[in-house]
């Protein structure tokens, strides 16, 4: 059976029926994060893959992006909605508490084949196996009896370092901040979230990527992740970019972790580019 990880589908859920009929029946399917937001049918691609997962014994799944969990907040009233968020549809959907309820059990992190999945980035103090242990205490919450409660403070840019000595709240949004928003980073590992347009730091400046940093404890695995559309496909030994633009006017893509091989499919600029996501 071979796994095929596919990009950031911020609600294009046309194209994504187009990939996904590209795939041989019976692979395994798993998406990196964002599947809604941005895009023309977030309604529509979240009922699709809920739909696949739901009916694939397990071959199907999705990771929490920032987009994902910016709609469980403003479900439940912890976060607003931005002008330029396309969630109308699911908040006013028959389904919306099943759907909800689904997205809010999606891992924050897997690994596959000696591949690790995150949607954002890993800081370089973490290993993937801690990498998978810090997920999980954060999926343990959003599954858990107190989950709306850690949405209303799970906003914030501090901590913005990882330390072991985190606790409580602080640990959590530094955990969800490094898998869900990080991309450019300082020397020391300290996130950066103020420069979202390029593919990296101002002239002069230290910030590099997060996969760049050096001595970083995840390099004898290969990440694979999106979140950055500015960066677009990448492809190195040890490391699978895959926000290649879709909402923007590039393309929705898929990678075979067993080969290397690529599905893509063109797709309209429903969004002006900016590089912001």
């Amino acid at each position: 059976m071979k796994t095929y990880v596919i990009g950031d589908l911020q609600g294009c859920a046309h194209e994504a029926g187009l990939l996904l009929e590209q795939i041989e029946p019976g692979a395994r399917i798993l998406f990196v994060g964002d599947l809604i937001n941005r895009g023309p049918d977030s309604l529509g691609a979240l009922r699709r893959v809920k739909a696949l997962s739901d009916a694939s014994d397990c071959r199907v799944d999705a990771l929490l992006g920032n987009h994902d969990l910016h709609l469980l907040a403003v479900a439940v009233g912890a976060q607003k909605m931005s002008r330029s968020d396309t969630l109308d549809e699911i908040l006013a959907a028959p389904d919306r508490d099943a759907l909800i309820d689904w997205l809010r059990r999606r891992p924050l992190a897997m690994f596959v084949d000696a591949h690790l999945l995150v949607h954002a980035g890993v800081p370089p103090q973490w290993t993937a196996a801690q990498t998978m242990a810090l997920a999980a205490e954060v999926e343990s919450v959003l599954r858990g009896d107190h989950w709306i409660e850690f949405l209303g403070q799970m906003y914030g840019n501090e901590p913005d370092r990882w330390d072991d000595g985190l606790t409580g709240i602080a640990r959590l949004r530094c955990i969800v901040n490094a898998l869900t928003r990080m991309r450019l980073c300082w020397p020391d590992g300290r996130m950066d979230f103020a420069h979202k347009e390029s593919d990296k730091g101002p002239d002069g400046s230290d910030l590099r990527p997060w996969f760049d940093l050096p001595e970083r404890r995840t390099a004898d695995v290969t990440v694979v992740f999106g979140h950055w559309s500015a960066l677009g496909l990448v492809l190195r030994p040890n490391l699978v970019g895959l926000d290649s633009g879709c909402v923007w006017g590039g393309k929705l893509t898929a990678v075979c972790l067993d080969d290397r091989s690529l599905l893509q499919v063109d797709c309209p600029e429903y969004r002006e580019h900016s590089g912001k996501k």
